[in-house]
């Protein structure tokens, strides 16, 4: 399997002590890493969440709709089904851009920092 990357370092990185990691963690930096992180994740696992909550209720208690035939033998329940699975790559798509264009940068800048790189 081939990638972008370039092999591991050999060089050894310092570790950061204790009151190093908690400075780090108590900036202005890293807050703004965990905000973006969060205001894109947890609306996005709620909003998940009710859509899937929505399917199994709908599968629960509104059987005659979900068994409305659409086409074929395919049905409402079936197309929600799918629904879920696409849904679910989606949001692994659109977070994996969204760490990659955001996150990735911020939490680098701030390892190589940590690691006595910059």
């Amino acid at each position: 399997m081939a990638t972008d990357a370039p092999p591991p370092s050999k060089q050894q990185h310092k570790l950061p002590s204790p009151e190093e990691f908690n400075e780090v963690a108590q900036s202005a930096e890293f807050g703004e890493l965990r905000r973006s992180y969060r205001s894109f994740a947890f609306p996005l696992t709620i909003g998940f969440i009710a859509w899937y909550l929505l399917y199994v209720l709908l599968s629960n208690y509104a059987g005659d709709f979900m068994g409305t035939k659409l086409f074929g033998n395919i049905n409402v329940a079936f197309v929600f089904g799918i629904a879920q699975f696409l849904t679910t790559f989606l949001i692994a798509w659109w977070y994996s851009r969204h760490a990659a264009a955001k996150l990735d940068p911020k939490a680098e800048a701030i390892k190589s920092r940590m690691e006595g790189g910059a």
